[in-house]
């Protein structure tokens, strides 16, 4: 899930660039400090939207840098037990596939896509399903829940996010394009009128 935040950090500006345009300087220096860092409280920061107050500065011993407690808002992506996402599959694996969700991959486990036996098409580099011979490979569009969440902050491409897309409303965006049109299908032929009763 996407958030915007408000948030309050202090920034060193360098003495070099102390005479440049101070929002501008505590902007930079917060996209170089906080974009692209995780943490498991708010998330992955993936912009830095707004400096919105920069406070006075303070200067310490032996630091020829000025530091400005700054008030900002950034935009943050932050994934929640049972959210629903989509994603684009980005590689197909034996247990299974990854699938790109914002900014972090989630892994969808072979044993949560269908209900059905899949086999794993290691030169077709797809999954295929067994009775109704439906596949999942790289580039595919799905929309699955997130069932397992384990953030590294130190490593944010080590993070594992489980997903699922054993449940109704989830799988391949096509394969419920198609459930959807078989349902449309359905509904016509219970709702079309019958043929008219011919008199006695």
């Amino acid at each position: 899930m996407y958030l915007k935040i408000r948030a309050v950090d202090v920034v060193r500006v360098p003495p070099e660039r102390l005479g440049e345009e101070l929002p501008v300087v505590v902007r930079e220096m917060l996209q170089e400090k906080l974009e692209g860092r995780l943490d498991k409280k708010i998330g992955m920061v993936i912009a830095i939207l707004d400096v919105l107050e920069i406070k006075e500065g303070r200067i310490m011993i032996g630091d020829a840098g000025v530091y400005y407690e700054t008030i900002f808002t950034v935009l943050v992506f932050r994934p929640k037990m049972q959210e629903i996402v989509e994603g684009s599959v980005v590689e197909i694996v034996e247990f299974g596939a990854f699938v790109e969700i914002g900014p972090l991959d989630g892994l969808l486990h072979i044993s949560q896509i269908t209900d059905e036996f899949i086999s794993y098409d290691e030169k077709g580099a797809k999954l295929v399903t067994k009775e109704t011979g439906r596949t999942l490979g790289e580039t595919d569009r799905l929309r699955a829940r997130i069932v397992a969440i384990s953030l590294n902050e130190r490593d944010p491409s080590d993070s594992k996010i489980g997903l699922t897309m054993r449940q109704p409303g989830l799988g391949k965006l096509e394969w419920l394009e198609e459930e959807r049109k078989k349902e449309l299908e359905k509904s016509k032929e219970k709702g079309e009128p019958k043929g008219e009763k011919k008199p006695e």
